[in-house]
Formats: structure tokens, C-alpha cells, sequence
């Protein structure tokens, strides 16, 4: 890595790197080298579990009214694959990838594989400078999105969220079906699923069938890279 693009790195995150060949990797996509432990996935795998530390603890000093469930929603979002992408775009990250022939001009070096960058970024920052630097990082790349997160705005209200993206991003509306209800008239469970332009998505339960559409659409916006489910919740078979 020449000292040019160290320094335009090194301005971008605002940490002086003294491991470049550590630097060097967390910017090699597996499409270019022959063995993938050269390649950033692992640091890729270390950053997501970073960023989500860092973030967890920026939610719970920022919002200390909010509980579990809202804090969990918040995190869910602002540590999903879309916002990683963004941000990594935002940041002009992906412009520094070394990919393989024919990738150069792939969405996904804006989507799937800018959100990988950044991951790997964030591992190796905490690997060079450790858990100070990368927390330093984080609040300047994800500060904007966590001044403007409100659990309120999502709680339980993803069917929302789902129609504005679906309409949004893909042009289309969702619709729910009805696939089962179990148990007496006084105390049913209903199973839903969603469907957008023939696309199914993970159906769910819900003691109603309002209930159940929502946890449906929670399903499809985690399945869409919308949201990133770290809920832990189980639903009944």
C-alpha cells in the first residue's frame, strides 16, 4: 500500500495504522487471492462483533430510558449490512478494495462487499490501536445515525418500515398471508408470511393476527438486510 492511499485511509478514519500489512488485508476481497485466510474475511468477522460492542454501549449511554426491546431495534438497524453500506459509501471506503476481474462494476461492491470493508476496517483498527481507537471510529462514522435513531419510530410498527422500502426500493407493496391458527377461539395463534413480488419470507406467530403480521414483517426485513435480528426470540412451532 503506497503512502497515498495510507494517508487518504488514515484521514478517512482518523487513525494512524503501524500495521500495514494488517491495513493492506482488511481491503483484499477473497476474489483476488488464491488462499481466503489472505483475504479480509476474518477481520470482516471481527468487526461485525466489534461494531456491535461498540454500538451497544454508545445506545445504552445515549438512551437510558429505553429498555431491551428498544434498545435491541435501534442496534438492529444501525448495525445491519444496508447501514454498513452506507456508511461505508459515505466514507468512500469501497473506492480502496481490491476485487477480482469483472467485480469492479458489481452492485454489490456498494452494497454486500462496501459493508464488508468497513467491517474489516473496524477489525483492524481494534487489532492496531485497540478498543479506544475503533470506539473513536465508530462514533465519528456512526454519530449522525445514532443522533437520529428512535425506537419509537420502529417499535412495533415494521410493517411500516417494510412497505416504505418495499415501495421505495423495489417498487412493489408487500401483502400477508394467513397460513394457520392453532388453539381454542378464546386463546388462537395465527402463522403469517409475507410475500413481496413472489418472493416469500420467513412466516412467524402472534397470539393475533396484528401481531403476527408484525413479527412477519420483522422476518422480511431482517431476510432483506433491512434490519439485523439480534432479538434472540423464538416463536412457537
Amino acid at each position: 500500500m503506497d503512502q497515498e492511499t495510507l494517508r487518504q485511509i488514515e484521514q478517512i478514519t482518523g487513525h494512524q495504522f503501524s500495521n500495514l500489512q494488517l491495513l493492506q488485508k482488511a481491503f483484499t476481497h477473497s476474489s483476488v487471492v488464491d488462499n481466503r485466510f489472505l483475504s479480509n474475511e476474518r477481520l470482516e468477522f471481527l468487526g461485525d462483533s466489534v461494531l456491535a460492542v461498540v454500538i451497544c454501549k454508545i445506545l445504552f449511554e445515549r438512551f437510558p430510558a429505553y429498555l431491551e426491546g428498544d434498545l435491541t431495534k435501534v442496534k438492529s438497524m444501525l448495525v445491519s449490512r444496508r447501514t454498513c453500506a452506507r456508511v461505508a459509501q459515505q466514507l468512500g471506503l469501497q473506492k480502496f478494495l481490491t476485487v477480482g476481474k469483472g467485480m469492479t462494476r458489481s452492485r454489490s461492491l456498494s452494497g454486500s462487499l462496501a459493508a464488508g470493508a468497513l467491517e474489516a476496517v473496524i477489525g483492524t483498527i481494534y487489532i492496531d490501536g485497540g478498543l479506544d481507537a475503533v470506539s473513536s471510529f465508530i462514533q465519528k462514522a456512526f454519530g449522525s445515525l445514532v443522533e437520529r435513531a428512535d425506537a419509537g419510530q420502529t417499535h412495533g410498527n415494521f410493517k411500516s418500515l417494510l412497505q416504505q422500502h418495499a415501495q421505495q426500493q423495489l417498487n412493489t407493496t408487500p401483502f400477508y398471508n394467513l397460513l394457520d391458527e392453532k388453539g381454542p377461539d378464546h386463546d388462537k395463534c395465527f402463522e403469517v408470511e409475507v410475500v413481496i413480488d413472489k418472493q416469500h419470507f420467513p412466516s412467524a406467530w402472534g397470539t393475533n393476527k396484528k401481531e403476527a403480521e408484525q413479527k412477519a414483517a420483522f422476518n422480511a426485513l431482517v431476510a432483506l438486510g433491512v434490519l439485523h435480528d439480534s432479538s434472540g426470540e423464538h416463536h412457537p412451532d
